[in-house]
């Protein structure tokens, strides 16, 4: 069975470029094969700095013919007197098929004229001469560039492209405005190890002969490469490397021939903090630090670069980045130096000329709606004096190292240096901490913030940008986030849960919204309710994807429509989050099936009264004297005692003593809708039937506390 390479070559590609257009092609490729009936044996896409290929073996040599029917115009409009009209001989002409083959057939709307038509499978280089261009020009990126005077656009221009079915070369064509690139069988090797042209007989030995020019096309390949490199280089040193997974994938990306090179510099650079070393290297540099053991921050004079160039000239490679790195770190030192002539508090009237916001003001004037919304959140939490002062003081310094000569000079920096100038300057490590930890976390993967200071200073911080982006209007749409706004509120929602602090969010919102609309003359329901519908969009995902609960029981305790549920979760975070993760318990482990006909059953039917959905006591709401049978008094009774585990249940946000409760009055209500005593709910006697239908209501009630079982779909 053929196989297919293609090979694009082009000017170095950015390391983010590459690595997003092989994931696009690894998921497009076999998806228009698909699309086009054919099926491959493998799609290997690979990538390097200079080139993007796919290697697709065991193709079929052309499609499979396919069969269809197809429907024609009616009988007798195709059809008079037997012979075929003009929109009979249109139709069989349309569909390439004689007058003979067309068929007559009832169906529910009469007899239409029918085909049965072949479609013979095309041949698989016509189908890839089609399909390569797409692949190419499809690619998306950003700042994809054009070149020449062509309106294609792309990462890098194209230099080169190869294109094998087999051993023969497919005639492809990519045009550019007044440029057109041809397709052959010639490649080229690593820039500097094997400039020469490189011909590749079959598509099949295209890894292999890309080897033999010093380039390695397999990504993994050369990640593998790299890690086993740099894991034996600093072994030589009695050194541990940490092999930072974004770092290991950019590099990866940059060379096509990896070598590793070790580096060293003075010892006296070490008295520099790690962070400021390491950003330098990491962040900068790309280099991979070189410490002394595993698990600590003390680092060994070294590091550990990847080469793309000779490897019988490491050594020059090394001094030349060696005298790199001493520049960086004797920058960083003076900056360092020069900034610990004063304390972290003097940054602070320099923060008045940095813009947070056009239309919001310095980060200065950020500073102090930060400390007014931390002290919002610590009357919330009822703090001591001691927390209350710490916290204000973190509040006031969390920002001031954004101004310092460091930060300046390496953003990535901003908190971890404004921790260490904060302690320099005689503070409370508490304060030091949390303008550290405020910033927390700072991607998917980071950690969260564990001291207290931290987690309110950080809540603080970003329930401002969030109020006052959206009193500007600026509210993300799409995809379009360029304030980080939903990455903001998933921290807000997730600091929350994890240091499980017990903060209305309602609450705060509308005091912060508030104070914004009353001094910028603002709308100010209009902006808590796109702040409460925000917030609830980001519950909803969180409790989705992150801790895995089914989207029905998410409806449940959000509540469809339902603002009593809504403004429930804004203000108290934990309670939503406790009764979500109960529901998916009680689910698997079969203690929900056991419940949920009586319960949903009733919630279906009380909808259909007016009975209040807070009352719970059924002494004010029921009147015993309508009772007509035994089952009524038992329903009852048992709702009389179900009121003080529910209560008990409400206060302790204990929902499992709910719902054993529950479970305790399930064969009761069963006998009021089935058994030997049932009733009909809906009687001919309004006074009976609103009796029946409170009863009901008070079911519906008391579940209510856990959850909107009516929006629970059954064994989902």
């Amino acid at each position: 069975m053929p196989a297919f390479l293609l090979e694009v070559g082009t000017e170095e590609l950015p390391a983010s470029f590459l690595r997003d257009a092989i994931a696009q092609w690894k998921s497009r490729i076999p998806e228009t094969l698909e699309e086009n009936s054919l099926k491959a044996d493998a799609v290997e896409v690979y990538g390097t700095p200079r080139r993007l290929a796919v290697l697709i073996k065991g193709l079929p040599s052309q499609q499979s013919d396919r069969e269809e029917e197809v429907k024609g115009p009616p009988a007798q409009a195709a059809f008079k007197d037997g012979k075929p009209t003009p929109a009979a001989q249109g139709f069989a002409k349309k569909q390439g098929v004689e007058l003979d083959a067309l068929e007559v057939r009832a169906t529910d709307k009469g007899n239409f004229v029918f085909v049965q038509k072949v479609t013979p499978g095309r041949p698989i280089a016509e189908i890839l001469t089609e399909l390569v261009p797409q692949w190419i020009w499809s690619l998306e990126g950003k700042r994809l560039m054009r070149w020449g005077d062509g309106d294609q656009k792309f990462s890098r221009p194209i230099r080169w492209l190869v294109a094998l079915l087999d051993e023969a070369v497919l005639p492809i064509k990519l045009e550019n405005g007044s440029q057109t690139l041809k397709s052959d069988g010639i490649s080229h090797g690593h820039r500097v190890l094997h400039p020469e042209p490189v011909t590749i007989a079959h598509a099949t030995d295209y890894v292999t002969t890309l080897r033999s020019a010093y380039v390695v096309v397999d990504t993994e390949e050369r990640k593998n490469t790299i890690t086993q490199q740099v894991k034996e280089s600093v072994q030589k040193l009695d050194g541990y490397a940490e092999i930072y997974p974004d770092l290991l994938e950019e590099v990866t990306n940059l060379v096509e021939f990896p070598s590793a090179v070790v580096g060293k510099f003075e010892q006296e650079f070490l008295n520099l903090p790690t962070e400021v070393i390491t950003t330098v290297m990491v962040s900068h540099q790309r280099y991979f630090p070189v410490f002394r053991a595993t698990n600590t921050k003390e680092l060994l004079p070294n590091f550990v670069t990847i080469s793309n160039g000779d490897t019988a000239k490491s050594d020059i490679i090394a001094v030349g980045n060696e005298r790199v790195i001493r520049a960086r770190l004797a920058d960083g030192r003076f900056f360092y130096d020069a900034d610990l002539e004063k304390p972290l508090e003097s940054f602070l009237p320099q923060l008045e000329t940095v813009t947070f916001q056009e239309d919001l003001g310095s980060v200065r004037a950020k500073v102090d709606r930060i400390c007014n919304i931390a002290k919002l959140i610590t009357e919330q939490l009822q703090l001591s004096d001691k927390e209350q002062e710490n916290i204000q003081r973190a509040a006031l310094l969390c920002k001031a190292d954004l101004v310092s000569q460091m930060v300046y000079e390496f953003p990535e920096l901003q908190g971890v240096m404004g921790q260490k100038y904060a302690l320099f300057s005689g503070e409370d490590e508490a304060v030091a901490t949390a303008i550290f930890e405020h910033y927390l976390p700072r991607g998917a993967d980071d950690i969260f913030p564990k001291s207290l200071p931290g987690q309110v200073v950080g809540l603080a911080d970003r329930l401002d940008t969030l109020v006052s982006i959206f009193g500007l209007g600026l509210i993300p749409t799409g995809s379009s986030d360029p304030f980080a706004l939903r990455r903001a509120a998933n921290a807000i929602v997730n600091i929350t849960w994890t240091a499980n602090l017990p903060i209305n969010l309602q609450q705060l919102l509308e005091k912060i919204a508030t104070d914004f609309a009353n001094k910028r003359h603002k709308e100010r329901n209009q902006l808590v309710a796109a702040l409460q519908e925000f917030f609830l969009q980001r519950i909803r995902t969180l409790l989705q994807e992150e801790k895995q609960i089914d989207y029905d029981l998410v409806n449940a305790v959000l509540g469809e429509n339902d603002p009593e549920y809504a403004q429930r979760a804004l203000q108290d975070l934990l309670d939503v989050r406790d009764r979500a993760t109960f529901l998916q318990q009680i689910r698997n482990d079969g203690t929900l099936d056991n419940i949920y006909e009586t319960v949903n059953r009733s919630t279906r039917l009380a909808a259909q009264g007016d009975l209040d959905t807070k009352q719970l006591d059924p002494t004010s709401v029921v009147r015993t004297s309508l009772f007509q049978k035994p089952s009524e008094e038992a329903f009852y009774n048992a709702m009389v005692d179900l009121v003080p585990q529910t209560q008990a249940a409400q206060q302790s946000r204990n929902y499992r003593q709910l719902v054993t409760a529950l479970l305790q009055i399930t064969p009761t209500v069963s006998n009021f809708f089935d058994g030997p005593e049932s009733v009909l709910v809906m009687d001919p006697n309004p006074e009976i039937k609103r009796n029946r239908l409170n009863l009901l209501g008070l079911v519906r009630n008391h579940t209510r506390v856990l959850a909107d079982f009516g929006t629970i779909v059954k064994n989902l």
